[in-house]
């Protein structure tokens, strides 16, 4: 029976495993276990050839079920573009690192960087005015702070790659 069978199962799975989403190999199991089950019972089918259509649609039925329960993961979790847990704990570890290293810088360091980052985006002319210094001072004195925060930071902070 398995050999005038097969040959009939496989054109079936074939023609049913691509509308369902999954593979001919995948239904030609599942039929055949179905079949061991009921021989097993002492329940051979009547008209194997029927039972048999009608067995691949059953199993072409529970594949579907299980696809709409059943999400796959296309990647592993940890590439999604979404920050997993581990990401943003590290992130909140560095900027509470910057944070506290910026509080030590000495002078205006503290408030210049602050205003230079500021989510208001301030321009130069208004962090001149706000912290009372020129204009022209505020690139020179940005770079000793910079430098500062560099020495502070040490080895927290990755080395810049060379140019040229």
């Amino acid at each position: 029976m398995v050999a005038e069978l097969r040959p009939l199962l496989a054109a079936e799975a074939a023609a049913e495993a691509a509308a369902a989403g999954g593979e001919a190999r995948d239904l030609e199991q599942g039929v055949w276990l179905r079949l061991l089950e009921r021989l097993e019972r002492s329940d051979p089918p009547r008209d194997p050839a029927r039972w048999l259509r009608q067995a691949v649609r059953a199993e072409v039925r529970a594949l579907r079920r299980a696809a709409r329960r059943e999400h796959a993961l296309c990647r592993d979790p940890a590439d999604e573009t979404r920050p997993g847990p581990e990401q943003l704990a590290l992130a909140s570890a560095r900027r509470r690192t910057l944070q506290d290293a910026v509080r030590r810088l000495p002078g205006r360091c503290p408030r210049l960087l602050a205003a230079l980052f500021s989510p208001h985006d301030l321009t130069y002319r208004e962090i001149a005015r706000e912290l009372g210094m020129s204009q022209g001072s505020l690139g020179p004195e940005r770079s000793r702070c910079l430098g500062c925060l560099r020495r502070l930071l040490g080895p927290e902070v990755a080395p810049r790659p060379r140019r040229g």
